[in-house]
């Protein structure tokens, strides 16, 4: 049994932590044995299960209720900076403005749209209607009120939303648990009455047929994994839903999209190492599937069929990739459907964009006049644009970058209509809040586009961006590599080797850690705290080979970068080497229990948040959630010996060792599908198992969540508190700096 989390009800008593009792089980691979104490935790339907995890609630509440303060005051000011009643700047999809509002003292927004009109001048037509927040406009339609969807629920979140071009009907997908399984329904707007279709487990995406009678979806198999694209035509039982493709390689990730110009449905199956896109023509009578390139030829890439306007005037099919055949950072080239019939080693591609080792190609898209390429050079994603004339010719025109001004920004395409003459981009920096421009593309007249700032995200309280400091360092790992650092402070703040620090990282996935505005940072940076984010090895910010040198049997770079980087702060003048923690989440939580390990001596706090600790039992059972797919980014341990002993070498639940281990909190979530709850739940008790010193760890979780945490933004904020109120309880950093903080 688990003991009980206090010793007594007095005042003064230290709390116990919950004991969870040792059942050991054993994992047999490859010869090795590992002793499980703790496994029997990953039964949820247990009581037993469910009272220790309620323990180590009360126990965590017990042990940092003098931080409430602290977070209410964080709390506060999250709230007060945060325009509560605003509304997103509309974007047009056919013939209406969508957006959505958000009202004070209310947790979700609301989905609104507008009509919009057309007249001779195109500009004018794409440039969003004045809407003004708490005001409603002549002729505002309410599409979902996700308040009113979640009353009595004990979570909401939506999966995905469409509207039929004739704009008449709206379908939505809900999850109330948290396990990422979406029930759809459909909205006649016309009327406000839903239609009988109902169609419950589905994931993540969901679109129209063009001509509105059909409904594709996305289906997940036992293991979380989408494996089916599936069709419903209106008014016909669920039941009779047609699979349009099955993906049965458990290693693969299905889903699917309309080509911009949505003559197509495009499938796109693949892992992190190389895909496979299948194409459905919409007015194939045959409504057969076609292969772009075979995923036997290993190439990573995406495709995008549309129609290219010769100089004759004549328009044929083409088909954009942006790919990595001969170029590792990617490239984006043109084919002739008719090349894909012929053996790829024989097979002509025209390039558009050619390969840079200093720039990857993260996609590209296209309008009716213009290519749209996303781009990442000197750790920064950028947008280009090209004009489709002269396309894969000598007579193609030189790409065009909407100018910022920053150092240290995010640029990327939020989103674009094919007809449209502008793209919408959304633009922040970590002292610039969230800003929307429309680019309006290049013309002969204008040939540099012209960017129109719609919005800047209004930051209450005072907040001024000159009070803040953001640097671009770099830190130096052991075998030379240079880790770029994005280090934030307030300007307040002396270079005297005092002031508290706090490094992030993620690490994986080759996601990039971009520059972004994060209003509630700036409660721990008014507290004199150095914020430093570590772009280490198995991100994307410095390229393809960044990423594939963090991964599989280079993990370990990742972590060694993160330790390098904590050093870089400690010497830098900045801050008192006794006072720094570390912060990560999900594979990021998987940083900071290896971290733990190695240099637990280097933090005086830890926050793990959905952990990802027990890694090497997880993708060892294919039948857990998303285990396989995770093979191309740590290796198949399950076939592979030397995978398995890398992997088991650096595994945090299974290395944690007799050390004085900091302050650690592990925030998670019970309805999690991604990282189980059960892998920091027994990561926790390893700690205290082996701890010598006399720091709480705790471990927090939420009953009602999924892997974002809780779903109202007022329960967001407070588990942002929580996190900030714990680092910088456990820095000493839990007062203002002089005039810092709410004006």
């Amino acid at each position: 049994m688990t003991q009980t989390p206090l010793q007594d009800s007095s005042a003064t008593a230290v709390p116990t932590p919950p004991a969870a009792k040792k059942i050991p089980s054993e994992r047999l691979h490859h010869g090795d044995t590992f002793v499980d104490n703790y496994e029997w935790l990953r039964d949820k339907e247990s009581a037993e299960v469910v009272e220790h995890l309620k323990a180590e609630n009360a126990y965590q509440e017990a042990v940092t209720a003098h931080q409430e303060p602290l977070r209410e005051a964080i709390f506060q000011e999250i709230k007060g900076r945060t325009q509560e009643t605003d509304l997103s700047v509309p974007h047009r999809k056919d013939g209406w403005w969508y957006f959505s509002r958000s009202a004070e003292g209310k947790e979700y927004g609301i989905q609104c749209r507008v009509r919009a009109a057309d007249t001779d001048d195109k500009i004018a037509d794409w440039t969003p209607p004045a809407v003004q927040p708490g005001v409603e406009i002549p002729g505002e339609e309410v599409l979902l009120d996700g308040n009113v969807e979640a009353e009595g629920k004990p979570f909401f979140s939506v999966g995905g939303s469409a509207v039929t071009v004739d704009g008449n009907l709206y379908a939505y997908a809900v999850d109330n648990s948290g396990d990422e399984r979406f029930t759809l329904r459909i909205k006649d707007l016309r009327t406000g009455e839903l239609l009988p279709d109902v169609i419950e487990n589905i994931f993540y995406g969901v679109a129209f047929s063009p001509d509105g009678t059909q409904i594709f979806y996305t289906v997940v198999d036992d293991s979380w994994r989408p494996y089916q694209v599936k069709a419903h035509t209106l008014g016909t039982p669920v039941a009779e839903d047609v699979v349009i493709y099955q993906e049965d390689d458990a290693a693969m990730w299905l889903g699917f999209e309309l080509s911009s110009d949505r003559r197509y449905l495009v499938l796109g199956i693949g892992c992190s190492e190389y895909s496979e896109t299948r194409l459905l023509r919409f007015d194939d009578p045959a409504q057969e599937l076609t292969t772009v390139i075979s995923r036997n030829e290993r190439v990573l890439y995406e495709a995008e069929p549309f129609l290219l306007t010769g100089p004759d005037g004549n328009a044929s099919e083409r088909i954009l990739l942006t790919h990595n055949r001969g170029a590792i950072n990617s490239m984006v080239s043109l084919a002739d459907p008719a090349e894909l019939a012929r053996p790829l080693s024989g097979q002509d591609w025209v390039t558009v964009v050619g390969h840079s080792d200093d720039v990857r190609v993260n996609g590209a898209g296209v309008t009716s006049t213009h290519l749209i390429v996303s781009i990442r050079k000197d750790t920064i994603e950028r947008v280009q644009v090209i004009g489709l004339d002269g396309l894969g010719t000598p007579a193609q025109e030189a790409p065009v970058e909407p100018a910022f001004d920053e150092e240290l920004y995010t640029a990327g395409v939020g989103g674009s209509d094919y007809e449209a003459p502008v793209i919408r981009l959304g633009y922040t920096s970590y002292f610039t809040p969230s800003r929307i421009y429309d680019f309006v593309l290049p013309t002969l007249e204008m040939p540099a586009g012209e960017l129109l700032l719609r919005k800047e995200s209004p930051v209450l309280g005072g907040y001024d961006g000159n009070d803040y400091v953001a640097t671009r360092e770099w830190a130096t790992a052991a075998d030379g590599t240079r880790i770029p650092l994005s280090v934030l402070r307030h300007k307040a703040v002396k270079q005297d080797s005092t002031a508290a620090g706090l490094v992030y990282g993620y690490g994986s996935y080759e996601m990039s850690m971009d520059p972004g505005f994060g209003i509630a940072r700036l409660s721990l940076l008014d507290r004199g705290v150095v914020f430093v984010i570590a772009h280490i090895r198995g991100g994307g910010e410095l390229g393809r080979h960044w990423y594939e040198n963090g991964k599989k049997l280079t993990k370990k770079n990742t972590f060694t970068d993160f330790v390098d980087a904590t050093d870089w702060l400690a010497a830098s003048g900045w801050v008192d080497p006794s006072r720094i923690a570390a912060l990560g989440g999900s594979a990021g939580g998987l940083l900071m229990g290896a971290v733990a390990n190695m240099a637990p001596e280097k933090y005086a706090a830890i926050v793990a948040q959905v952990p990802f600790v027990d890694p090497l039992t997880s993708i060892l059972d294919p039948e857990l959630p998303l285990s396989a797919l995770e093979w191309e980014e740590w290796g198949n341990p399950i076939t592979d010996p030397g995978v398995y002993e890398y992997m088991k070498s650096y595994s945090p639940y299974e290395n944690v060792r007799t050390a004085a281990y900091p302050k650690i909190a592990a925030v998670t979530s019970f309805n999690d599908t991604r990282v189980l709850y059960v892998e920091p739940a027994k990561w926790v008790q390893e700690l205290r198992n082996k701890t010598t010193g006399t720091e709480p760890i705790v471990m927090k979780i939420e009953m009602d969540g999924g892997h974002g945490g809780a779903s109202g933004r007022y329960v967001q904020w407070r588990e942002r508190a929580w996190d900030y109120a714990f680092i910088a309880d456990s820095l000493g950093a839990t007062e203002l700096l002089p005039g810092a903080g709410l004006k």
